[in-house]
């Protein structure tokens, strides 16, 4: 029988958002934001083990509610603006493996901000992992026509230049080869890749493509209203969101 691997998911959820004042846990179709992702991660067969990492009490009120354990309140250090994911992951793995005595073989990063993911796009992104031997799985998307990596410019002193690629001059939009973008839905790494290598994404990365109409990633008032078309268009398509 197959080694059952020990993989830990986190819920990275600080307070304090600026841009939409209390959004972790503002509600979205009736119920936190935060809820969505709690009830899509502890449906996955791989997660062995689900916390949230928040320095916010009513945050860690409405993790517990929905089923995520909140086993410590994160530092105010890393709950600032700017702090990236990399300590925070960092000190929750740390955190996990002092309290219950094992190591984990994979980590798993969940983002409220993402709402929309489902269990499966979880476990395909963790088989993919898994089955690679990779150092990271991340969850794509595809990039729309207009903001596709051909089409960005860069402007030097007046002349507009591509900012990476060439446009091919009277290239169509059906012309233009597909291009992939993070979905922020989930992004998966083998442990050691954090904690021995200080690294989140490592020199192999494969990916698991999920729908665009299902990605987002809420960040201003705009999103948020993006965010609730979004949810009315999926439970009209049949998704139990």
């Amino acid at each position: 029988m197959a080694e059952v691997k020990k993989i830990l998911g986190v819920i990275t959820a600080r307070g304090g958002s600026k841009g939409i004042p209390g959004k972790n846990i503002k509600l979205l179709g009736g119920k936190p934001l935060v809820a969505y992702t709690i009830e899509a991660a502890k449906k996955s067969k791989f997660v062995t083990h689900l916390i949230a990492s928040t320095d916010d009490e009513a945050i860690a009120k409405v993790c517990r509610e929905y089923g995520a354990e909140v086993p410590f309140m994160r530092p105010q250090e890393l709950a600032e603006d700017k702090t990236p994911h990399l300590p925070v992951m960092h000190h929750a793995i740390a955190e996990m493996e002092k309290r219950l005595g094992i190591k984990f073989d994979y980590v798993v990063i969940f983002q409220p901000t993402s709402p929309f993911r489902t269990v499966e796009d979880i476990d395909e992104t963790l088989k993919k992992l898994i089955e690679t031997g990779a150092d990271s799985a991340v969850s794509i998307c595809e990039v729309e026509s207009s903001a596709h990596p051909m089409k960005i410019k860069k402007l030097e002193n007046g002349r507009v230049f591509p900012y990476c690629i060439d446009e091919p001059e009277g290239a169509r939009r059906q012309d233009l080869p597909t291009a992939y973008k993070r979905s922020s839905a989930v992004y998966a790494m083998r442990r050691d890749l954090i904690m021995n290598d200080g690294r989140l994404y490592g020199d192999i990365v494969v990916g698991h493509i999920v729908p665009a109409d299902r990605s987002i990633d809420i960040d201003t008032p705009l999103d948020w209203l993006k965010t609730e078309y979004m949810l009315e268009d999926l439970r009209k398509k049949g998704y139990e969101m």
